[in-house]
């Protein structure tokens, strides 16, 4: 997908996957969130803990898992990081990396803890 309609599929999907959070009884944080090393799908809060979620949308699961690469982990690291700097215990607050894969029937599959700051 590109330009437009890649634009909206992804607009779609994160609603999608914002929509699953919540019904987990979690809170939105922020939606394309925007720091100087990049930009996070989705933050969402879980308790005490800090959900940085991407989203990911394929025509599978197996092919959305395979579109995060280790150097976009690590633009979302640097922009959590980033975003941590505004929370009452800084970079000392729990925090949890999420891959959310969204298929191409809309259906959704949430990896928790899938991927660390190396």
């Amino acid at each position: 997908m590109t330009g437009s309609v890649g634009y909206h599929a992804g607009r779609v999907a994160e609603d999608v996957v914002a929509s699953d959070y919540v019904r987990r009884n979690h809170l939105i944080a922020a939606r394309r969130w925007r720091g100087q090393a990049g930009e996070i799908d989705l933050i969402a809060r879980d308790g005490d803990t800090v959900v940085f979620v991407e989203v990911k949308k394929s025509r599978s699961f197996a092919h959305a898992a395979t579109r995060l690469a280790r150097r976009q982990m690590d633009r979302i690291c640097a922009a959590a990081s980033e975003f941590l700097m505004q929370e009452p215990r800084g970079q000392l607050t729990d925090v949890r990396f999420d891959l959310a894969l969204v298929s191409g029937t809309g259906a959704v599959r949430v990896i928790e803890n899938a991927f660390m700051e190396a």
